[in-house]
């Protein structure tokens, strides 16, 4: 089956959208520290309370994909979104909003089912672009998501973003029943069975572990930028707003645009290969970091080199686990992706500690030190080209 361009690009209006949710609190941290009355890095605490929220949602719910009708799991999973985001714009406590963080990271697990259901809906000449389209969605979300919540935050207040994102997830929830087509599930056990499944695959599949490990990494090394780049560019220096702050997450586009490009080379077979040039972009984007603590320009270069770095990883590891069992696509994007954000939030918590104890440069030399380990593994686990 092809799907049709339309379908491929409301699939990725879909995934934008809803991933938005776990990242528009971060050029808000420094409204949310001052209404709170509490640090900065303790309100960053939000950022991997989030992810961690994600990553578990996707470990209970991601599965299911493969046992329920995906559309009605989308459809419901939505409406949970938005009820997580009243909620986050409503209370009135920082502890609750540290709870209802992590519920809204659970609630916001629709683009990892999208992702397995244009997989299994597109051919396999296809399936490499479909997935680089749907994934430059994501990533677009993830990025313009920050440049959003910055200038509301000016002009409406934090808690203003989260009521907008409500009000756009009820129209998206009206337009998958009209759009979205349906898929029917194929695997045909227990849940108990589909569970224990995971562990199986995780046990035989040599190319989903090191896809995993890798990615995980470059996750990890995402969330430990971003998430401190609020507090430099807050900081002395700069002294940005969240505006301004939110405004760097324009720059990171090109790593979006790029990836139905990497998708297509990936498809072609050429995925692992362009794993390694990912790591290699990744790293040098710290070395840029490290020498730009004062530095506009080089932070922008950074930006660029981190987006285009994650967006090659990610897109060449996700094509090589969707060709490897089309039954079981959920389950494995269930591994995938839930180590992965594991992996963001880890991040993240790793940027704050370090950005406390030893400042701008032990973020830089902490992402240095995961890149490093991304390519270790890389180089041991040769046979898998």
């Amino acid at each position: 089956m092809n799907l049709s361009k339309s379908n491929v690009m409301f699939m990725a209006a879909i995934t934008g959208i809803i991933v938005a949710n776990l990242y528009y609190c971060q050029p808000l941290i420094p409204l949310i520290a001052e209404e709170f009355n509490v640090s900065e890095a303790e309100a960053g605490t939000l950022t991997y309370l989030t992810q961690a929220g994600y990553a578990v949602g996707m470990f209970l719910m991601i599965p299911l994909g493969d046992k329920l009708e995906r559309k009605k799991q989308i459809t419901i999973t939505t409406i949970f979104s938005i009820l997580a985001l009243i909620l986050t714009a409503s209370v009135k406590n920082f502890f609750i909003l540290q709870i209802v963080s992590f519920v809204l990271g659970a609630a916001s697990i629709v683009p990892q089912l999208v992702l397995p259901m244009a997989a299994g809906l597109s051919s396999e000449e296809q399936r490499g672009k479909v997935i680089g389209t749907v994934v430059s969605g994501l990533l677009i979300g993830i990025l313009f998501s920050r440049t959003i919540s910055g200038f509301v935050g000016v002009w409406l207040g934090w808690r203003g973003m989260f009521w907008i994102a409500a009000l756009i997830s009820i129209i998206l929830v009206c337009m998958i029943q009209f759009r979205l087509p349906s898929n029917k599930p194929n695997f045909q056990g227990t849940v108990i069975e589909l569970y224990f499944s995971m562990w199986k695959l995780i046990k035989e599949q040599t190319v989903l572990r090191e896809a995993t490990i890798i990615t995980s990494l470059a996750f990890a090394q995402f969330g430990n930028f971003w998430t401190t780049m609020v507090l430099l560019l807050h900081n002395k220096p700069f002294e940005y707003n969240s505006a301004l702050i939110g405004a760097f997450g324009l720059i990171g586009a090109c790593g979006a645009f790029a990836a139905p490009l990497v998708g297509k080379i990936g498809g072609a077979g050429g995925a692992r290969k362009l794993i390694l040039y990912g790591i290699v972009m990744t790293f040098s984007s710290f070395v840029v970091f490290y020498f730009s603590s004062i530095s506009i320009v080089g932070i922008i270069i950074g930006i660029i080199l981190i987006d285009l770095g994650m967006q090659t990883i990610h897109v060449s590891n996700q094509t090589r686990i969707y060709s490897l069992l089309p039954e079981a696509r959920n389950r494995l994007n269930t591994v995938y992706m839930s180590f992965s954000f594991l992996g963001t939030a880890f991040g993240s918590a790793f940027g704050l500690y370090l950005w406390k104890y030893f400042g701008w440069s032990g973020v830089c030399i902490g992402g240095m030190s995961l890149a490093v380990l991304s390519m270790i593994i890389y180089l041991l686990n040769r046979k898998n080209e």
